[in-house]
């Protein structure tokens, strides 16, 4: 007969004392506690590698390394905010191996690591764990596409081009396009820095990847140039809604030609350098590509590198041309909100109380109170925890008000939420989907619109499934599944900052390829009722309370 089983209270009281000690980095406590449950456990990958951790900072390799290689074979979950990535866990296993004098098992590990996703890998040319295995053949050899710094223009932007399609290739989920960069790395002579730019961009956009974007250095006095002012598409057209204060007679004004170039040519021509999930996404991230001078330049949109004439419908219902400047700064992938700071918003100018979903959209969330609709709003922006209240106290402090005051209808804005952290949501999605009064049919509204991407994505995929919501807006930015991860790198020429996601996130059934969330209620934003102060999503909404029995 073997050993008698642990009683599943005393499982549980183990586990909790050994969370508490590695909390604490009460390391040894840890390690002897850890021991004592995957004794009593031995398939549960998550304690096998609490087990690894604690004998790691105790430097006990051997046994560290005999805990990760249960988690190998058991994994660990993916529910917890520190979940490790396998290319992580063999890093791990390699950085044992090294320092217990096993070079060659050290390079062999670190490979599997590289070829598991591990991330950093022009970082471990100069990582101090392993300076002991720098010199084995196949160490060289694994960083034999590791970019070098200090090369010459030429050079540096091929390097640039080739390292990119290496880390595409490497890092893309789904199958990667074919990246004929021989015929770019022969002509970088012949091509501008900014032109190059363009076709690192061309690259990463062809990935399918609403994550992915390159970027150059804030500073950059040539390539960051940016027009002082930000636009948004409208079914009306392109418009300016956001400027510098110097340019705040622009706001409102419709753009029809960039240097006497119809807006409609201008987009296509930048379609290619979008980076996107899906088009709704697209029309968000387009007008900022408008905003980078040195590109339409090296497109031939514009005439000059650094300024743009822009043909407006201004706001005083006049034709006229304005001729714009552009200046060193980040770029972005979406239009901040309301507006950079310092800037002016054209709905700080055009009405004095705009609607509920512009009054703080820059908040990390908030709810007011409807009390003649018997409801509450709730915006929701980001999915990060604020210094001063989580969203796991948030959402205590949300349902317990809907609770006091007997809400019978809320609504929750996610038009903003361009992401964040899907761990941190749980907490909401749980009381949504618990609140008998809230998840009814008619009385839980969530708005959306092409803001509405990655972890927000989440949330608005986790409430369809789990509520009986309707969906008001219009469609999202991204998919119910998409691939979406942000964990740039840099090429090391002119300091180009990449990002290539490597994470599918399967977030509804197998077999959903939709390309976003569609409303139940279409209520697109259109400029009439910005300059209006209207909000059609809310419109819609108070339209259906309205036909409701009171």
């Amino acid at each position: 007969m073997g050993e008698a089983m642990v009683s599943g209270a005393d499982q549980l009281r183990a586990v909790a004392r050994a969370e508490a000690y590695s909390s604490r980095a009460a390391w040894a406590e840890a390690a002897t506690t850890w021991e004592h449950v995957v004794a009593a456990n031995p398939v549960n990958g998550d304690h096998w590698e609490r087990l690894a951790q604690a004998r790691f900072h105790l430097a006990d390799f051997a046994g560290a390394l005999a805990a990760l290689e249960q988690v190998l074979v058991l994994g660990v979950s993916a529910t917890r905010e520190d979940t490790v990535a396998p290319g992580e866990l063999r890093y791990r296993v390699a950085w044992c191996h090294a320092e217990l004098g096993d070079t060659d098992q050290a390079v062999a590990a670190l490979c599997d690591a590289v070829a598991s996703g591990y991330r950093d890998v022009a970082g471990l040319a100069d990582d101090e764990r392993f300076r002991k295995v720098c010199g084995h053949p196949r160490f060289r050899e694994l960083l034999g596409s590791v970019p070098r710094a200090g090369l010459g223009r030429d050079d540096g932007w091929r390097t640039n081009l080739e390292a990119l399609a290496d880390e595409i290739r490497r890092r893309a989920p789904r199958p990667a396009p074919t990246l004929d960069v021989e015929a770019l790395v022969a002509a970088v002579p012949r091509l501008s820095d900014a032109r190059i730019v363009v076709e690192l961009t061309k690259l990463v956009a062809q990935l399918d990847d609403g994550h992915g974007f390159v970027e150059v250095p804030a500073g950059d006095p040539e390539l960051s140039l940016l027009l002082p002012v930000q636009f948004s598409l409208f079914p009306e057209g392109l418009f300016v809604v956001a400027a510098t204060p110097e340019h705040q007679d622009l706001l409102g004004a419709e753009v029809e030609r960039f240097d006497g170039r119809e807006v409609a040519e201008v987009l296509d021509a930048l379609g290619p350098l979008v980076n996107k999930d899906n088009e709704y996404g697209a029309r968000e991230r387009i007008v900022q590509v408008l905003r980078r001078v040195p590109i339409l330049h090296a497109l031939d949109l514009t005439h000059a590198p650094d300024r743009v004439t822009l043909g407006l419908w201004a706001p005083d219902r006049r034709s006229t041309d304005v001729t714009l400047s552009a200046t060193p700064g980040a770029w972005a992938q979406r239009n901040e909100l309301p507006a950079p700071p310092g800037w002016l918003s054209f709905s700080d100018t055009s009405t004095d109380r705009p609607p509920l979903y512009l009054r703080n959209c820059e908040a990390f969330y908030w709810f007011e109170h409807l009390p003649e609709q018997r409801a509450v709003y709730f915006q929701f922006n980001t999915i990060r925890d604020h210094p001063h209240e989580s969203i796991e106290a948030f959402a205590r402090r949300l349902f317990e008000f809907i609770d006091r005051h007997e809400i019978e209808r809320l609504v929750v804005d996610l038009r903003w939420n361009g992401g964040g952290n899907n761990m941190l949501v749980r907490p909401l999605l749980n009381g949504l989907t618990g609140s008998r009064r809230i998840n009814r049919r008619g009385s839980l509204f969530v708005v959306i619109g092409r803001r509405t991407f990655s972890a927000g994505q989440y949330v608005a995929t986790a409430i369809e499934a789990g509520t009986d919501a309707i969906f008001v807006g219009e469609p999202t930015g991204s998919r119910p599944n998409f691939v979406g991860e942000t964990t740039p790198f840099r090429l090391p020429h002119r300091g180009i900052r990449v990002n290539v996601s490597d994470v599918h996130w399967q977030n509804s059934w197998p077999f959903d390829h939709r390309r976003w969330i569609a409303p139940e209620l279409y209520a697109p934003p259109t400029f009439a009722c910005l300059r209006a102060g209207r909000d059609p999503a809310m419109e819609a909404i108070t339209g259906v309370w309205a036909a409701l029995p009171h």
